[in-house]
């Protein structure tokens, strides 16, 4: 007889025949055993299939890893009946089965302190009703998935974890149940936790999904799915991904780190987050499309987003709602797109907004209420004809723009206040309606409501107070007013004379205290002295200071002293000199010249182009053209979104960004690619030909890029070469004017170049490659660069250095 390895002690209630005793092998010891005996195991590694159809206990006699089970073919160990394992390492290397198998109706096996360590289908899979528990047991499998139950059988795993799981970490299916306790399932691809088929329920209690080639937490086919207090990171898809009727809800969940969506609900899922967070998300935090697909979030968090992409997006249909939550730290908190979409905040708050905190188009619909927007360059835009919902009891504060109506768009605003905005609290324009009633906006930069193109906006019982323009301006008849009021001071006879026919109109209503209103149509309570827009032309109140700006001869000045860029200054001069005989010429009473303000800057990288730019846009607004004169610089990935009719709300958000000033467009040519048949840059360009038409005399456009290419986007769309009738050329710096601007540098950062140093410098420069990656100014700065590094290696030696030494740059400076 060989050496007796498997000890069986009689445990069981039977005391019919004797039993107990050493055996062989694990077949001996189980045909001997009866239920309720143990099997207790020497050290060693046992190369027999483990079937354990009698409810017996398998247990290492050592420490777990003395004992393994190693088959050459089928699972390691098959649990037919309610049995216990304890301590094994099991292996399989069986790639058409499990390594570990429970199957069986009525099978209530345990499995605890394992490792399940195998090249196989599965790791341990549960099946035909069986009901095991697995405790603080680890499951390796790089050749298939962790763990898989499935086919209506249940499953507990407490303190287990999964890892190097070569598909899903935890896969739970067909009709399947499982409850996962203080888990971690981590290194998995496809997902960490998939749930999958109607009647199939997951529920995980303090677990960790992380390092996931995939998606963390999948559920589709009318899964449903309980996540609690567990945390979701560093995975390379989605946090979470819902699809086809899948239902979740995530509770004291924390979602982060995540290169795509934080959630993403497709089909008719639904998901529900209770004081959950997602934050480090590339993309958007919660993704919701498709009608019936719907999202709801009680006291959560969504922050600190990657990427370029809205915190929440919902379209097609789709329906959100927030209580409590906050979004905050993200380019833009809130799209809802297209029509039936539909979002709904009660409480939120939504600060810190680099771009817009709300943005309805598509004809899609809002509900906020008792929401604080604060610290955002849009607070809301309803963008198209359709968009609208109902605001109420929301303050918006310290954004650039309160609210925008826009293009037929019309919400109702009730109750709400503007604070602090940099340009208009309210602003309405190309058929954009809106109500606003009993609301109040306050010590804004810009006019308190400010509405053109004859736009019919209801105002009733609203205040403007110590808005720096003016409290409301009206460019033509439109608006209607009724028992509106503002502090703004003017004097109430000129009002009145400068409106005589609307007055005679509304004679015998009710006055409105102080004055303050242009253009606007009045109804009844409206003021009598409401005046009317001579010619269609914008009101402005000479009251009310410009911005500031500095002198023309100064911003010339700089530009004077810009290196080289002779024909380019020239250019410019040529402009400026058009602007003043322009001007003169309506000051006699004639046409002035036709004015093409928007340009095409063409050349190399490193030639000037950003900063003759920004130097434009101050000099037109020294001298009346523009309003602010700031510079908003913007390429492709600014302009161009990924999904469908996101493109042009970034094209608009970028726009509206520059109103005043220049919008300065790099690399433009980016947008009209030569195989862009299906590119969404050409919509960039569309929106924007349309912008430039719409308001233009609000921004100066320039686009720039290398000449060959800007031809390519001058013909991408037969209104943009219209639109950019001139093009100023950038040529490239020669081995002079380089040697200039290293000068410059140098005198700036107070070090200076020994003549040696300059005329080998020279010759350095000259004989630099002028290919496309040749960087012009950008180059120089980047020799100068090196000289200062390179000086500072070879002075740090010296003991004492004078301060003739600490400025002085030498030959050996000069890059290798």
């Amino acid at each position: 007889m060989g050496e007796q390895r498997v000890r069986v002690t009689q445990d069981g209630a039977s005391r019919w025949r004797r039993r107990a005793g050493e055996y062989d092998t694990l077949a001996e010891a189980l045909a001997a055993a009866e239920p309720g005996d143990t099997l207790t195991l020497r050290a060693g590694t046992y190369r027999e299939n483990l079937v354990l159809d009698k409810p017996v206990t398998v247990t290492a006699a050592g420490p777990l890893g003395s004992v393994r089970i190693e088959p050459s073919g089928g699972p390691a160990v098959t649990l037919l009946a309610s049995a216990s394992v304890r301590g094994l390492v099991l292996e399989g290397h069986d790639t058409a089965s499990a390594a570990v198998l429970a199957e069986g109706g009525g099978t209530v096996a345990e499995i605890e302190g394992c490792r399940v360590s195998t090249v196989s289908a599965v790791g341990i899979e549960v099946r035909g009703g069986a009901r095991p528990t697995v405790r603080r047991c680890t499951v390796e499998n790089p050749g298939g998935l962790g763990i898989r139950v499935r086919d209506g059988a249940s499953a507990v795993f407490e303190e287990c974890e999964v890892s190097s799981a070569g598909q899903a970490g935890v896969a739970v299916l067909e009709g399947a149940t499982a409850r996962l306790e203080r888990s971690r399932v981590h290194h998995a691809s496809g997902a960490g936790l998939l749930l999958s088929g109607e009647g199939t329920v997951v529920e995980a209690v303090g677990c960790e999904v992380y390092e996931i080639d995939g998606t963390g937490v999948q559920a589709e086919a009318r899964a449903a799915g309980r996540i609690t207090d567990c945390e979701v990171h560093r995975v390379s898809g989605n946090g979470v991904t819902l699809d086809s009727e899948a239902v979740l809800a995530l509770v004291g969940t924390r979602v982060h780190d995540v290169p795509e969506n934080g959630a993403d609900l497709r089909g008719r899922s639904v998901l529900t987050l209770e004081r959950s967070s997602v934050r480090s998300f590339g993309r958007n935090g919660l993704s919701v499309w498709d009608a019936g697909t719907r999202a709801e979030a009680t006291a959560s968090e969504l922050h600190d987003s990657t990427g370029d992409y809205p915190a929440v997006w919902i379209s097609d249909g789709a329906r959100v709602s927030l209580s409590d939550c906050r979004v905050h730290d993200v380019p833009d908190a809130l799209f809802v797109l297209d029509r039936a979409s539909h979002a709904e905040a009660v409480d939120c708050s939504l600060t810190q907004i680099r771009s817009s905190a709300v943005s309805v188009s598509g004809g899609a619909t809002v509900r906020l209420e008792r929401c604080r927007i604060q610290d955002a360059g849009t607070g809301l835009w309803f963008r198209d004809h359709g968009s609208g919902g109902t605001l109420e009891g929301c303050e918006i504060a310290d954004v650039s723009t309160g609210v925008i109506v826009a293009r037929g768009a019309d919400p109702v605003v009730r109750s709400c206040s503007v604070r602090g905005s940099a340009d208009a609290a309210v602003y309405v324009s190309a058929g954009g309606k809106g109500v606003f009633e009993d609301c109040r906006v306050s010590h804004g930069k810009g006019y308190g409501f400010h509405v053109i193109d004859g736009c019919r906006t209801v105002i009733t019982r609203c205040r403007a107070e110590q808005n720096a323009r003016g409290g409301f301006e009206f460019s033509e008849p439109g608006p209607v007013l009724e028992d509106c009021s503002s502090d703004e001071v003017r004097a109430q006879a000129s009002v009145a004379a400068a409106a005589r026919p609307a007055a005679d109109h509304a004679a015998g209503s009710g006055g409105i205290l102080g004055g303050g209103f242009t253009g606007a149509r009045p109804a009844s309570g409206a003021l009598p002295g409401a005046r009317t827009a001579a010619e269609g032309a914008p009101l402005v109140d000479s009251a009310v200071p410009a911005p500031a700006h500095r002198p023309a001869d100064e911003a010339l000045a700089d530009l004077e002293a810009l290196i080289g860029l002779e024909t380019v200054k020239q250019e410019v001069r040529t402009l400026i000199d058009l602007i003043s005989v322009g001007r003169r010429r309506q000051e006699a009473g004639l046409k002035a010249p036709s004015l093409r303000r928007h340009l095409v800057f063409t050349g190399s990288p490193g030639t000037g182009k950003t900063t003759v730019a920004r130097l434009y846009g101050e000099i037109l607004a020294a001298l009346g053209v523009l309003q602010r004169g700031h510079l908003v610089e913007v390429a492709r990935v600014d302009l161009v979104g990924e999904h469908i009719g996101s493109t042009a709300l970034r094209t608009s958000e970028a726009f509206d960004r520059a109103r005043g000033g220049v919008l300065f467009i790099d690399e433009a040519y980016a947008l009209a690619p030569e195989d862009g048949a299906r590119d969404f840059g050409r919509e960039a360009i569309d929106t924007l030909v349309k912008l430039m038409e719409d308001h233009r005399d609000e921004v100066v456009v320039i686009v720039a890029g290398y000449t060959a290419e800007m031809e390519r986007f001058l013909s991408a769309n037969p209104g943009v070469a219209s639109r950019f009738s001139r093009t100023v050329t950038f040529p490239d710096y020669s081995a002079e004017e380089l040697l200039q601007i290293a000068r410059t540098q140098c005198a700036e950062h107070e070090y200076r170049l020994a003549d040696e140093t300059a005329a080998a410098l020279l010759e350095h420069f000259a004989a630099l490659d002028r290919g496309p990656s040749f960087g012009n100014g950008r180059t120089a700065r980047q020799v100068f660069e090196t000289m200062v590094e390179r000086h500072a290696v070879r002075v740090a030696q010296l003991a004492d250095p004078s301060t003739e030494e600490l400025q002085l740059l030498v030959p050996d400076d000069l890059p290798v």
